[in-house]
């Protein structure tokens, strides 16, 4: 059982939340899908880890999938058919807000209606979608015009509270002036962090809004997943980004065999203390694990209840200064991250 946990805040209502949260995007956003039993085993031991009176934070996306796009809402459909006594330890996060057939972010009020009752279909009732999230910000909509919106869907019952996913310091401050926002969603991890990040924590804890930190474990890199470029299947998305491209591969093993070097000390795995790192950043910052293995599921969580002394923690950060490379496939490409 998981011991650490966080307290979301969201106006008047205080939510109990495991420290490490549950990310399930892989499990479909990919060549090879994981064979489903595997996947609700992994699910199973997140929600199993949690206390009595505390939630964990799964996190989906409606376009989550190869074929069909939106295969991830239909796996968590089939997983709460299978197991009804779980909805109610899962607190459902979607991100959604995409046009229908791409990965343009589309905020119009049409398009975001669009996207919540798709992802409501796919759900057919077996969990309540606790939390709608845009997965990047449109620019030429104005936030405050895009939360006004999904406020209007809560009063419709359509959904409980409103997330937000790459939204710069300001942003969020304006969106949560509007409606408040429960949790900001953002890449966080031993390899990325760099100041506009460090302003969205500080925004959030200055707001009481949580911060889910996705890719802790710097896409199973920082794990130690991965030994060459070939490790990845030929069609995997992370072949593309920049610091799994070229010398930045190899660059990058000095990190990983640092971090190896602080775990093995620690007596816990590299993951975990990845997991710990970004813990050590405040109560409200939530990592958000993606595993889709049961056994890899419970290291990850585990890592929530490790703690850091300042010496392992400054060690870390000189680590992060050798890390080559940006967070995606090169800034020109990445026109909506971090509006």
């Amino acid at each position: 059982m998981v011991n650490s946990t966080a307290t979301v805040r969201v106006g008047s209502d205080e939510i109990k939340v495991a420290k490490v949260a549950h990310g399930l995007m892989m499990m479909t956003w990919k060549p090879e899908p994981t064979p489903e039993e595997e996947c609700f085993e992994a699910i199973k031991a997140s929600l199993d880890s949690v206390p009595a009176g505390c939630k964990m934070i799964i996190n989906s996306g409606e376009f989550y999938g190869f074929n069909p796009r939106t295969a991830n809402l239909e796996l968590i459909s089939r997983f709460f058919e299978k197991y009804p006594t779980y909805a109610d330890k899962a607190f459902l996060s979607v991100k959604g807000g995409t046009k229908a057939d791409t990965l343009e972010p589309d905020a119009s009020p049409e398009n975001l209606k669009r996207s919540v009752d798709v992802i409501l279909e796919k759900l057919r009732g077996k969990k309540k979608l606790d939390l709608f999230e845009c997965a990047r910000v449109d620019r030429n909509v104005p936030i405050e015009e895009s939360t006004k919106t999904l406020a209007g869907f809560i009063k419709e019952g359509k959904f409980d509270y409103i997330g937000t996913s790459e939204t710069s310091a300001a942003t969020l401050k304006r969106a949560h002036a509007v409606h408040p926002i429960a949790i900001v969603e953002v890449e966080i991890s031993p390899w990325a962090y760099d100041e506009k990040t460090r302003e969205v924590v500080a925004a959030a804890k200055e707001l009481g809004v949580a911060v889910c930190a996705y890719s802790p474990l710097g896409r199973g890199y920082l794990a130690g997943k991965f030994k060459k470029l070939d490790d990845l299947h030929e069609k995997d998305f992370r072949r593309n980004m920049t610091k799994f491209k070229g010398e930045n591969f190899e660059h990058n093993m000095a990190v990983v065999d640092g971090l190896k070097e602080i775990a093995d000390k620690k007596g816990i795995t590299p993951a975990q203390l990845c997991v710990a790192w970004v813990c050590s950043l405040g109560p409200n910052v939530i990592p958000l694990t993606g595993s889709s293995n049961k056994d890899r599921t419970l290291e990850n969580l585990a890592g929530g209840d490790v703690q850091l002394s300042a010496d392992e923690v400054s060690a870390i950060e000189k680590l992060m200064g050798l890390v080559k490379g940006d967070r995606y496939y090169g800034n020109d490409k990445m026109a909506h991250l971090m509006e």
